[in-house]
């Protein structure tokens, strides 16, 4: 490794911190935490190396590391998290799914609060209680809640539009606030009510419901005594569940399983002894195991994540006394990090472990599947090699305004979003289809020539028919890759036909040289690889078209009396602005819904800028 790291390391202090490996560019590779940081990096930096796999990508690209010294061990992982999230290296874990689990919130300074349900605590002054083991879990008790201690569940749309009570009010499970069948003050008897049952202050509302089922049974009063007699026993449940959260006896299971960098993570929740929830990431990663088990630790516990008792793992992370010590502040009680060697647990990680290898074996099956798609379509367009980088071209636009273009990449049948492109079409070809496609694969194909991260595809889809390939074959010749790329055009489905003959003509492909399209069979391998890209490709676009329009202003709001809805009725009635600034006094006056005054102003205002 470069001697200028290692001079540099041989200064670092031995308090704890986060240390960053940068390239040439100056970019962050890696972002670690560590109780020692000299000694934690300087390990990397071993003569000959100390055989862990990090030390491959550091060696080949590492130029300089720098370190942030923090008070505590445990400020240490949070500003790991904090440096991962800004700087997204190369070389940390990052996992897809990151949703925290819900909690319940309450703002009492709402006009009639209620429990929403949420994933983010805030501080915005209202109170919290969660996180909860399960989305379930969490349903389950406000439903119990609610049999108790009747309260609004409804939306403030619904709440604000309601002219009558509803069947909730009917069977007792809400008060009606909504039409003023309860008063501020008995609500908030409630509210209060069931904040002391969240917080599991149950004994004198047990005793209080016990006292009067039983006045209630010597009234022969059977009906309301079973009543109670059920609300006790949902409060009971109620407490129940917060106690088990509380106790933590509840444990997660980790499962890692490692084929070369490729290396599927297994997350299994046990809830009261049961299996309740599995999820799987499988990520690329040079990372030694006990660093790679820190890393995922970390990022699966992040945010409102609800953290258990105890966690099973196949052997203990790197840095476990840091790792703990910010999962325990999370819960506020113990958490074990502890390696099962027999009994109910050590089944409990074995499943985690085979749930892994599992992952990988779908995932690999995932992989063949795809490169069969990339195949059976090489046949079906009589290509000569497999393409396995795709582009995808799509231009959005409304009625010639706001044009704008995006480029999507497939590599080996999967996104690879680090090579999406958005465009932004000029004005001259803005209001044709055509030119504007071909303006994009211009711009898109002399990206990949101009960039060394870019490659040219091997084949290139545009979204449409003959005319917008027409206009993608002019843009490859006009920069000489003719045989260079493989170029086709998806045409959607589309009916064909009158009355009861009416059918769909289904997914079409068009290649150069050929007047008559490809069909694409239903459902099959090549038609759900060329559609997903291109469904991705119009997702990308509209979702940077409907930014642009929210962005951009029109020179018709410079005018007195121009507002949204006149603004479109002028739009739709010329449909563009060039030919709105083009139209004579008249034209401008026969617009519907546009008074003379304003059709007028707009007239002068055009005409003072010609």
């Amino acid at each position: 490794m470069d001697q200028s790291i290692r001079d540099k390391v041989a200064r670092f202090p031995k308090e704890p911190g986060v240390y960053l490996f940068r390239d040439g560019a100056g970019k962050v590779l890696y972002a670690g935490k560590a109780a020692d940081l000299r000694a934690r990096v300087r390990s990397y930096l071993a003569p000959g190396g100390d055989g862990r796999y990090q030390l491959r990508f550091l060696e080949r690209e590492a130029r300089d590391v720098e370190f942030i010294a923090t008070a505590t061990e445990t400020e240490a992982l949070l500003l790991e998290n904090t440096v991962i999230k800004k700087h997204k290296p190369r070389y940390n874990i990052k996992l897809k799914d990151d949703k925290a689990f819900l909690l319940l919130r309450l703002d009492r300074k709402e006009e009639w609060p209620w429990f929403r349900f949420v994933r983010r605590r805030r501080d915005d002054g209202a109170m919290y209680f969660g996180p909860f083991a399960s989305a379930k879990a969490v349903r389950r008790t406000l439903r119990l809640l609610h049999k108790v201690v009747p309260l609004r569940d409804c939306t403030d749309g619904v709440f604000r539009n309601r002219t009558r009570a509803c069947v909730k009010h009917q069977i007792g499970r809400c008060p009606a606030p909504c039409v003023g069948e309860v008063s501020r003050e008995d609500y908030d008897h409630q509210l209060d009510a069931a904040v002391r049952i969240l917080q599991g202050e149950i004994r004198a509302l047990v005793q209080g419901l016990q006292e009067r089922m039983a006045e209630a049974a010597e009234r022969l009063e059977f009906e309301r005594a079973q009543a109670m007699k059920e609300q006790i026993a949902a409060l009971q449940r109620v407490a129940e569940r917060q106690s088990v959260v509380a106790r933590g006896g509840d444990e997660d299971a980790v499962g890692v399983f490692r084929r070369g960098d490729e290396v599927t993570v297994a997350y299994l929740a046990f809830r009261e002894g049961a299996l309740e929830q599995c999820t799987r990431h499988t990520i690329k990663s040079e990372l030694p195991d006990g660093m790679l088990l820190a890393d995922v630790l970390a990022r699966l516990y992040e945010g409102d994540r609800f953290v258990p008792r105890a966690l099973l793992v196949p052997q203990l992370p790197d840095e476990p006394a840091i790792l703990r010590e910010w999962l325990e502040q999370k819960r506020g009680g113990r958490v074990e990090l502890h390696v099962p060697q027999r009994g109910e647990r050590r089944k409990h990680l074995a499943l985690a472990m085979q749930n892994a290898e599992l992952g990988d074996a779908v995932e690999a099956d995932a992989d063949a599947r795809r490169r069969r798609a990339a195949e059976r379509l090489a046949r079906l367009l009589d290509l000569e090699d497999t393409p396995l980088l795709l582009h995808c071209l799509d231009v959005s636009t409304t009625q010639g305004t706001n044009t704008v273009a995006s480029r999507v990449c497939f590599s080996e049948g999967q996104p690879h979003k680090g090579q999406y492109r958005r465009f932004k079409i000029s004005k001259e070809h803005a209001g044709d289809d055509f030119s504007a496609m071909e303006e994009a694969v211009r711009r898109s194909l002399r990206l990949c020539l101009e960039r060394e991260e870019e490659e040219l595809p091997d084949l290139l889809i545009v979204d449409g028919g003959r005319g917008q390939l027409s206009a993608a074959e002019r843009a490859v010749e006009e920069l000489g890759l003719e045989s260079d790329i493989w170029l086709c055009g998806l045409a959607k489905s589309r009916l064909k036909g009158r009355g009861d003959r009416r059918s769909e003509s289904g997914e079409r492909i068009f290649l150069p040289g050929q007047e008559t399209p490809i069909p694409l069979g239903k459902d099959t391998a090549e038609m759900l690889l060329v559609a997903a890209i291109r469904d991705e490709a119009h997702r990308f676009a509209i979702t940077y078209h409907r930014k642009q329009r929210g962005k951009i202003t029109s020179e018709l709001d410079d005018i007195p009396g121009v507002g949204p809805t006149r603004r479109k009725a002028l739009l739709r009635h010329f449909g563009s602005l060039t030919r709105m600034k083009q139209a004579s006094r008249d034209d401008l006056l026969a617009t519907p819904g546009v008074p003379t005054a304003v059709a007028e102003q707009v007239y002068e205002f055009f005409a003072a800028r010609a």
